[in-house]
C-alpha cells in the first residue's frame, strides 16, 4: 500500500500485526511497567470470532502519591509484591502521578486494553479505575487525579473521554473517542520524510499512537521503545 494514499486507518488484521510489535518493543526495553498482553475476545456461542478478535491488555497498574508535597511519585504492581519503583529512575517512562489518592493514602489502580474499533477503523484505549476495595471511580474522580497535561491534550480537540460497553468484555468502561485518530495518523506519519513503507507503518503506528494518548494518563513512551 502506498502510504501516500493511506487513509490512517488500519484492518483488524492490520492491528493484530502492530499489537504484537507494539507489545514486543514494550516488553524488550524493562520499562517498570508490566508488558502487555494480548487477550482474544470471548467466545459466544452463537458465534465465532475471527481469529484476528483480541486486544491489548495493561492491568492492576497502581500510581500513588502518598504526600501532595513530595516530588516522588510510585508505581506498582497490585499483586506481584514487588518493590516500588522511584519515578524518578523513569523520568522518560512517567510525566506526572495518574490516578493518585493523597488523602489517607489510598491507593488507585487503572487498567488499560487497547481494542480495535471496527466503526473506526483505528485503535481506541478503553480505561477503568477503582480503589483498593474494588469499589469504582467515577469520571469526576477520576479527571480530578489525571495530570496537569491531560487537560491540555483534551482541550486539543482530538479526543474526549466518554462511557461506553467494552466491545469484548460487554461491560461499561471509560474510553478516549478515537473520532480524529485517523486523520492525525495519518498527518503523522506523512510529515516524516523518509516516506516509510507500509510494513514499516505497521509496525510503529501504535508506538506512535500510544505515545500522544498515552500522555492524557501522563504516560510517556520510553525513548527506549522509539529507537
Amino acid at each position: 500500500m502506498d502510504v501516500l494514499h493511506w487513509d490512517g486507518t488500519l484492518s483488524a488484521k492490520d492491528f493484530r500485526i502492530g499489537a504484537f510489535a507494539f507489545a514486543q518493543k514494550w516488553e524488550s526495553c524493562n520499562l517498570a511497567f508490566p508488558p502487555w498482553s494480548w487477550l482474544p475476545c470471548p467466545k459466544h456461542p452463537w458465534l465465532a470470532p475471527p481469529e484476528e478478535e483480541g486486544y491489548l491488555s495493561l492491568e492492576k497498574i497502581c500510581i500513588s502519591r502518598p504526600n501532595e508535597e513530595e516530588d516522588i511519585d510510585q508505581i506498582s504492581q497490585i499483586d506481584t509484591g514487588e518493590e516500588e519503583t522511584c519515578c524518578s529512575r523513569n523520568e522518560d517512562v512517567l510525566d506526572d502521578a495518574t490516578l493518585v489518592q493523597s488523602n489517607h493514602h489510598e491507593l488507585h489502580y487503572c487498567d488499560f486494553h487497547i481494542v480495535y474499533s471496527s466503526t473506526f477503523r483505528v485503535p481506541v484505549l478503553y480505561f477503568r479505575a477503582y480503589c483498593s476495595d474494588g469499589r469504582p471511580l467515577p469520571l469526576d474522580e477520576i479527571e480530578k487525579e489525571l495530570p496537569a497535561c491531560a487537560s491540555k491534550e483534551l482541550s486539543k480537540k482530538w479526543t474526549f473521554i466518554t462511557q461506553e460497553e467494552h466491545p469484548c468484555l460487554k461491560r461499561p468502561w471509560y474510553k478516549l473517542h478515537p473520532c480524529g485518530t485517523a486523520e492525525w495518523m495519518k498527518l503523522l506519519f506523512l510529515s516524516d520524510t523518509a516516506n516509510p513503507k507500509f510494513e514499516v507503518v505497521l509496525e510503529l503506528y501504535l508506538l506512535s499512537w500510544f505515545s500522544v494518548v498515552g500522555q492524557v494518563f501522563g504516560l510517556r513512551i520510553s525513548l527506549k521503545i522509539s529507537n
